[in-house]
């Protein structure tokens, strides 16, 4: 196994076990507004220290993009460990036990490890460059569905801003005729393994950051999917909107929106 990769499991497992004694004692959680519907907990900024003091303890050198505490760099500028310590937050709040945590390394600017787990299921999502995707120890596939008409979408609304909602509204009023079913569960990495693993045919949304989207996109990419953003251009963390899916609907979901 990749070491990065198995180190990103082990920083994964420690945050993980933290986060739910948390949410099995909400009177532990201390909960704020970071900014309109965004919100951070202690748990949050407790769980992404110990993703990084597991890290570190492994690699001091490394350069560290976390959301909570922000870019830190290391004297290695070119490694860094992308991390959302806590993804799906407002669930986690509301007790609602549908997070993950995210853990990615990228070596100039390409992601070479990843790393989703689901603390509540114990569901290890991960994958290294080359050596496809995996949950727990089983080798996973995204799903072989060929119809767009056939299948269910995962997306998430843009509730950060209203600056997005009318395109977005756009998008919908557009796709969800033409797939099956359409769900938004609130853990855009969960989403994202969620594709990987072939429980949803696709996701897409908008206004995402890079920690969202650096382990998730790997892993969909290992397991045989796509991703780009909705319009069926290459993928960046810079990007405004991410599209990932079996090549199959990727294709039919660029097409079914070109117009717009």
């Amino acid at each position: 196994m990749n070491a990065y990769r198995t180190i990103a499991i082990r920083a994964a497992n420690r945050a993980g076990d933290y986060i739910v004694k948390a949410f099995n004692d909400r009177d532990r959680i201390i909960a704020k507004m970071k900014d309109l519907n965004d919100f951070v907990t202690n748990v949050d900024q407790q769980a992404e220290w110990l993703i990084i003091d597991t890290i570190k303890a492994s690699y001091p050198e490394h350069s560290i993009l976390a959301e909570e505490s922000g870019l830190k760099e290391g004297s290695d500028k070119d490694t860094i460990w992308v991390i959302d310590p806590l993804d799906g937050t407002r669930n986690f709040i509301d007790g609602n036990p549908h997070f993950a945590i995210s853990i990615a390394v990228k070596q100039k600017g390409k992601t070479v490890a990843a790393v989703i787990f689901d603390p509540m299921r114990d569901e290890m999502f991960s994958a290294s460059n080359g050596d496809g995707a995996q949950l727990n120890q089983t080798r996973i596939r995204v799903a072989a569905e060929k119809k767009l008409e056939k299948s269910i979408l995962a997306t998430g609304f843009p509730f950060r801003s209203s600056s997005n909602v009318e395109e977005y509204l756009n998008y919908f009023s557009a796709l969800l005729p033409a797939c099956s079913d359409m769900r938004r569960a609130g853990s855009a990495a969960l989403d994202l393994a969620y594709v990987a693993a072939g429980r949803v045919n696709g996701f897409w949304e908008f206004g995402l950051s890079d920690w969202d989207t650096a382990a998730g996109t790997l892993i969909v990419k290992e397991a045989g999917g796509l991703v780009g953003d909705v319009k069926g251009n290459p993928f960046s963390s810079r990007a405004k909107s991410i599209l990932a899916a079996n090549p199959h609907v990727f294709k039919q979901f660029v097409q079914t929106v070109k117009n717009f």
